[in-house]
């Protein structure tokens, strides 16, 4: 587990992070959300050890992170600019992170750097974008480390490729537990892959919530209202967040247990209505709106 506590940072008078605490479970894909700069790459650099914070404590399974080199074995960072050696070869990395990380899998390496078509002697600085971010991600697995601190990790990446990713992150939670921690300005990105998700805006959490409980408490009603009567009667009985229209055919998001929202409906006669799945996009609209933000302002 990953528990960071009122942790702050601040580069000359720019407040980078302000006073954020979360908890990390392991064994799930934690989402972090935010604008570019939110604060994201920041906030991992201290989750990694690599950054120190001017205040606060960051622990990683009890242990204080920050020149600890028994709690950084436990973290594999993968930041948005990798590094890489100049005119260095994956080869060259492996060997490097090798020396590093004591279960670094030599066979998996090699099996993975073959599925995703890369040249393991070819230099680094002649790969793209998507191939150096592949690169990252294979030693980042092969490294098998418990955490893995994904900054930007599917940008870049063409859409096989971010299901390919996506796939092996699901594989290694499966197998043994890996708890991929992924910092994001795209919720689109994290729509099928996180359990948890915090919103980081100017350098604070917003919130960080469990998306499936979310989803148990917020609802998408579709329906076609004809009469003012019923429209008055689901503002009445039902607790209204957003409500769109085109003419009769009317799309409300409401909070309640999914039985009273249906029941209610049902009272109502409507002559059409459905309830359809939310986007992670419309739960932290609505979220964020209890909070007075617009998140459409904040991300995307």
């Amino acid at each position: 587990m990953i528990e960071f506590r009122k942790v702050s940072k601040c580069f000359d008078t720019i407040k980078a992070i302000d006073n954020v605490s979360a908890t990390i479970e392991e064994g799930h894909v934690f989402g972090l959300i935010g604008t570019n700069g939110a604060g994201k790459s920041t906030l991992m650099r201290i989750l990694g050890g690599v950054l120190k914070a001017d205040e606060g404590i960051v622990m990683v399974d009890g242990e204080a992170v920050y020149n600890n080199p028994s709690a950084k074995a436990k973290i594999f960072y993968i930041s948005d600019d990798q590094f890489f050696f100049k005119n260095g070869t994956p080869r060259d990395m492996l060997y490097l992170y090798k020396t590093y990380y004591t279960g670094f899998d030599m066979d998996k390496w090699k099996d993975l750097m073959e599925k995703f078509g890369l040249d393991s002697r070819r230099k680094v600085n002649t790969f793209s974008k998507g191939m150096k971010k592949q690169l990252a991600v294979i030693c980042g697995i092969c490294a098998n480390t418990k955490y893995l601190l994904c900054d930007e990790t599917f940008d870049g990446l063409d859409p096989v490729m971010r299901q390919a990713v996506k796939a092996l992150f699901a594989k290694e939670i499966e197998e043994r537990g890996l708890t991929p921690i992924i910092a994001s300005h795209n919720l689109r990105e994290l729509e099928d892959i996180c359990e948890y998700v915090g919103l980081l805006h100017k350098g604070g959490i917003l919130f960080e919530k469990d998306i499936d409980e979310m989803k148990l408490n917020l609802h998408k009603i579709q329906c076609v209202v004809k009469e003012e009567t019923m429209l008055c009667g689901i503002r009445e009985h039902l607790d209204v967040v957003t409500m769109e229209n085109r003419g009769a055919l009317y799309t409300f998001t409401v909070r309640g247990r999914r039985e009273e929202v249906e029941n209610h409906m049902e009272q109502l006669h409507p002559v059409f209505y459905e309830l359809l799945p939310l986007s992670l996009e419309e739960i932290f609209i609505s979220e964020t709106e209890v909070k007075g933000y617009d998140v459409k302002t904040l991300i995307l």
